[in-house]
């Protein structure tokens, strides 16, 4: 019998992650039927992962210089094993590919289980700098530039 096996998505990581931890703690809402975070939910929080990181350099996701924000223009997720209700996910973010109007974060979602380093998830976002009031692409803002390249 011949055996189908999709290719699965294989996320590099660059050399260096920023010097950024972020810590999620597993809410009872993020739990499934399979009584594991759902694909839903840890999609979320990679969202809140990157809310996270983009406060601690003072921008929002709208708000980054002005009328200047963020859109996400893909998303990438290598699931690697389950996580349970009162995990708390740690996240690294790495970024990669910057362009004049891109980037891409890359989240490494892991948790300490009986003293190991359990990875959780890998992912990947673009982000495209968006000027929300003209409705057009643009260049990454001088202020975010300085976060990313930290």
């Amino acid at each position: 019998m011949a055996k189908f096996l999709m290719p699965r998505v294989k996320l590099i990581f660059p050399e260096n992650f920023l010097d950024v931890k972020i810590s999620i703690p597993v809410r009872i809402t993020d739990i499934n039927y399979g009584d594991h975070v759902g694909n839903d939910a840890l999609v979320s929080i990679i969202h809140e992962a990157r809310i996270q990181f983009l406060l601690s350099g003072g921008f929002t996701e709208l708000n980054i210089e002005g009328t200047v924000g963020l859109i996400m223009s893909d998303l990438i997720v290598e699931f690697k094993n389950e996580s349970f209700y009162k995990d708390v996910i740690d996240v690294k973010i790495a970024i990669d590919n910057i362009s004049n109007v891109s980037f891409e974060l890359i989240y490494k979602l892991y948790c300490l289980r009986d003293g190991i380093e359990l990875t959780i998830a890998n992912a990947k976002t673009t982000m495209i700098c968006f000027d929300y009031e003209r409705k057009k692409i643009a260049n990454i803002p001088s202020k975010l530039l300085s976060l990313i390249h930290q």
